[in-house]
């Protein structure tokens, strides 16, 4: 009986994160606006957020609002990143945070981050705006959320996933 219950106990945790969780989350370097390189190294030890998004996303923007009280919030104690793609440019990062207030770094990738974090292949190709993916202090994705689905991408939704991981 004791095994049962250790294998469903095994079994339940490896799907209590999203789809792209319960794994060790994608390396990356990526610049800012102002080339500045930022690296989830920088987080090392440190709970920390990816937001992949689009500045023309309204889910998007609704989600900013979230992680900027997200932010507030907790402060320092985690990291942040946003990560955005073309057509966004420099210049729509940068209305985009002082339209919203972002204070962490708003990244730019050519796809393969992207591609990482979302397993995207020939057979899996579709890329849906916003995702953000919540990664603990061992560098594991606890918990992934794709923002145009799900309803746990609240302040208290979020701040739940995070403070699991802190304690």
């Amino acid at each position: 009986m004791r095994s049962v219950v250790c294998v469903f106990v095994a079994v339940a945790a490896a799907f209590a994160g999203g789809e792209y969780s319960n794994r060790r989350a994608p390396g990356f370097s990526l610049q800012d606006s102002h080339y500045q390189q930022h690296d989830p190294q920088d987080f090392r030890g440190k709970v920390w957020i990816l937001d992949i998004m689009t500045t023309s996303c309204p889910t998007c923007k609704k989600l900013a609002e979230t992680l900027v009280q997200i932010r507030a919030k907790y402060g320092d104690s985690i990291g942040m990143f946003s990560v955005v793609t073309l057509p966004d440019t420099h210049d729509t990062a940068d209305k985009f945070a002082a339209e919203y207030k972002i204070t962490w770094p708003i990244l730019f990738d050519s796809g393969q981050v992207i591609m990482s974090y979302l397993k995207i292949t020939p057979s899996n190709p579709q890329v849906h705006f916003p995702h953000l993916f919540i990664v603990d202090a061992n560098g594991t994705i606890r918990n992934d959320f794709e923002g145009s689905e799900d309803k746990s991408l609240t302040v208290a939704g979020i701040s739940a996933e995070i403070d699991k991981l802190l304690k």
